[in-house]
């Protein structure tokens, strides 16, 4: 056996490090010079960013499974805090240290920002969807279903349409219930552990994929970074893999691209026509990661403070997590009018938004505005998605928009390539 993973994001770096263990043959084709994927390494002014401010949590078992694994210093990287979800000025939901789900029944009875009854409210829908195992007969949007258990227009905007934005990177109007009350009974609905966020001290190539890389080719693998793949064509001994110009032989294919760059691959191949089909009428969703530099007397009082805001959605204190000092890095999750902003327009919007909620700021010495306008599937009711294992033998799909009960995220994108692995290692 010998098997060709064709993109190093986290997808395909989970499935390498699965494969490696059990010491089979595995080469990862990576057209960029950097591992990471849409979750990569961006050096901007002499300090290393993010492609996307992308934060991991309790629940997301698998990854951390997987870093703390290949990744030697995971202890000192990984900042785990309990779940303290803050809106600046509008909110706060602390969790108890009790069992669950006595952590968050005390937590929203304790909450503040929101009145008494709005507290009952949030707590009885959390009993009701715990009643019913986070699961619904009919999928409808996460708003439909809101509206449906007489949710406040307060707890909305300062707890479910936030975390939904967070979890699903679509609009409540528009995303998927079904796929949100997953997350909900994964985290909020799980133990303390599971929804306590974990953060990451350094930047998320150096995370995951690039300590992934060196620990697969203790095991014989390998990965050939700045190596574009440019047809893969099936045969009768398996699949020739172009790549810069020299083809090769291998008996499993593993594509951990992004569903947009999928295609390409795939419209020429007669077998995978239908999965082609289903890939292409997804749609996509951004994420807008921008970075302000300010003196470094500039902080935050948390590392993760959320705002009321139809901008920021998210800011961090760059500082506190990777002592970036004075370098806020805010997130906007999801379409939205941010979308027509020139990038300058977009730093300066931010810039303002930020001065409103947390006071007078100095103006940024720079700005870096990173646009992944890609970022995620739309999350929508009812979405088809990819199966893993396609209709042609041994050629198989990974990444976070494949078929599963989770939205786009790592540890969707770590589980699908550890599945992929372990359909190749007969263990599925």
């Amino acid at each position: 056996m010998k098997v060709a993973v064709i993109g190093a994001g986290y997808a395909g770096m989970a499935a390498a490090v699965t494969l490696a263990d059990q010491r089979l043959p595995v080469t990862v084709l990576e057209a960029a010079r950097l591992p990471g994927g849409r979750a990569r390494r961006v050096e901007a002014h002499g300090l290393a960013l993010d492609n996307g401010l992308h934060i991991l949590i309790g629940a997301y078992r698998e990854t951390l499974r997987l870093i703390e694994r290949v990744n030697p210093d995971a202890a000192r990287v990984l900042l785990e805090l309990p779940l303290d979800w803050v809106m600046h000025g509008a909110f706060r939901l602390r969790a108890a240290e009790l069992p669950a789900p006595l952590h968050l029944v005390v937590g929203l009875l304790r909450a503040s920002g929101v009145s008494f009854a709005e507290r009952l409210g949030a707590l009885w829908f959390m009993a009701r969807m715990r009643h019913g195992r986070f699961e619904i007969p009919i999928d409808m949007t996460v708003e439909a279903l809101l509206d449906r258990h007489q949710q406040s227009a307060r707890m909305r905007r300062v707890l479910w349409h936030p975390l939904c934005v967070a979890a699903l990177n679509t609009p409540p109007q528009r995303a998927s219930a079904r796929v949100f009350l997953r997350v909900l009974g994964d985290t909020l609905g799980a133990g303390r552990d599971a929804c306590a966020p974990v953060l990451a001290r350094t930047d998320l190539s150096a995370l995951f994929p690039e300590p992934a890389a060196s620990y697969i080719a203790t095991r014989g693998a390998s990965v050939r970074l700045g190596c574009r793949v440019t047809a893969i064509d099936p045969g009768a001994d398996g699949f020739s893999v172009t790549a810069e110009g020299r083809p090769e032989t291998y008996t499993h294919v593993i594509c951990a691209l992004p569903p947009h760059q999928v295609n390409a691959f795939l419209i020429g191949i007669s077998a995978l026509a239908d999965t082609a089909g289903i890939i292409d009428r997804l749609g996509f969703q951004p994420i807008y990661s921008v970075y302000l530099r300010y003196p470094r007397s500039v902080r935050l009082p948390v590392p993760m403070l959320g705002f009321e805001s139809p901008l920021v959605h998210w800011a961090f204190d760059r500082e506190m997590l990777c002592g970036q000092s004075g370098v806020i890095g805010a997130v906007i999750s999801a379409e939205g009018p941010h979308q027509q902003f020139t990038q300058d327009e977009l730093a300066r919007a931010v810039h303002d938004e930020l001065t409103r909620h947390l006071g007078p700021l100095p103006e940024p010495s720079w700005a870096r505005v990173i646009a992944e306008k890609r970022a995620t599937f739309a999350c929508t009711p009812g979405l088809e998605r990819p199966q893993q294992r396609t209709p042609l033998r041994n050629f198989l799909l990974a990444g976070d928009y494949t078929a599963s009960e989770y939205p786009a995220t790592l540890e969707a994108a770590v589980r699908s390539g550890i599945s992929a692995a372990n359909i190749v290692l007969g263990k599925a």
